[in-house]
């Protein structure tokens, strides 16, 4: 994806089975790709996002985590972590192929990216880091960057 693209036409399940349209989310938006769940680095970043989650809803914007993670999964994470935001299952990865996400060391681990979208569903910023302690920062900066303009 390039900084200008729309949010890809998908669809995947929650933690409870509902179908989630990434695209149909009626305000600003934050996707997150993390490699899985309970681990250090991917816990460090879901809990980052919920410490910063009513900074984001201030600024207009919903965050969404995707990994390959069953819905079962995400549920027991949501609920240890108390994550405010919606968890998606991309089992067949389907959406990691949509906005191109690539593996991360030499394939052995999905990728980390963050990906943040404006209110018209235009990506406007994408950053890619296995650190998952960055993520939050600078999806809430370029978020404001955008609002400011």
């Amino acid at each position: 994806m390039e900084l200008g693209d729309k949010i890809p036409k998908i669809s995947l399940p929650d933690k409870n089975g509902n179908e989630i349209e990434l695209s149909e989310i009626s305000r600003s938006l934050v996707v997150y790709f993390y490699p899985k769940d309970f681990t250090p680095g991917c816990t460090k970043e879901a809990c980052s996002f919920r410490d910063a989650y009513e900074d984001f809803k201030s600024l207009g914007a919903e965050v969404v985590g995707i990994s390959t993670d069953s819905g079962e999964s995400h549920e027991r994470f949501s609920k240890k972590y108390q994550l405010p935001f919606i968890l998606l299952s991309d089992k067949d990865k389907k959406a990691q192929n949509s906005f191109g996400v690539k593996p991360a060391l030499f394939g052995l681990l999905p990728g980390r990216e963050t990906f943040v979208f404006g209110k018209e569903g235009e990506l406007i910023y994408r950053f890619n880091s296995m650190s998952g302690a960055k993520h939050t920062t600078k999806a809430l900066n370029a978020l404001k960057q955008y609002l400011a303009k």
